[in-house]
């Protein structure tokens, strides 16, 4: 089946096949809803590896802390640009609060930390807030 792409479900995290160029309208074979809603997933410790080093689709991961005021500036441009990048792209946060473990599994240090994740394996890292071009040009050069 080398001809799909495993695309985990963002609402019940199951893995599905899709066939490329069938991205926008593929619906997951579990709960029936979108497999590109054009937003970003939340990611646990427990979904992290389903979303990011078990999908063929590369992953922007906004690692951030709801008490970070540049994370709550660049909230808004991440949502814009999750719209902007599936189905290339997923975009996916991380609540470096409420997920520890994780983001200290993933050496996170400050926050906003964006880590591009492709083929299970982190290509580039960035640190700061960006705004909604620059993070969308960055994300597109770092995944192709």
């Amino acid at each position: 089946m080398s001809d799909t792409r495993r695309v985990p479900c963002p609402h019940c995290h199951t893995k599905n096949r899709v066939i490329p160029g069938k991205e926008l309208s593929a619906v997951c074979g579990k709960c029936s809803k979108a497999l590109f809603p054009g937003k970003s997933v939340e990611l646990t410790e427990a979904t992290f590896p389903k979303h990011v080093l078990e999908s063929d689709v590369p992953v922007l991961v906004d690692f951030w802390a709801p008490w970070c005021g540049p994370c709550k500036m660049m909230a808004g441009a991440f949502e814009e640009v999750a719209r902007r990048l599936e189905p290339e792209i997923r975009a996916a946060k991380v609540n470096t609060e409420t997920e520890q473990v994780l983001a200290g599994q993933m050496g996170i240090r400050s926050v906003p930390t964006l880590i591009l994740f492709k083929n299970g394996r982190a290509v580039d890292s960035i640190s700061g807030a960006l705004d909604a071009n620059n993070l969308e040009s960055w994300a597109r050069s770092r995944a192709m």
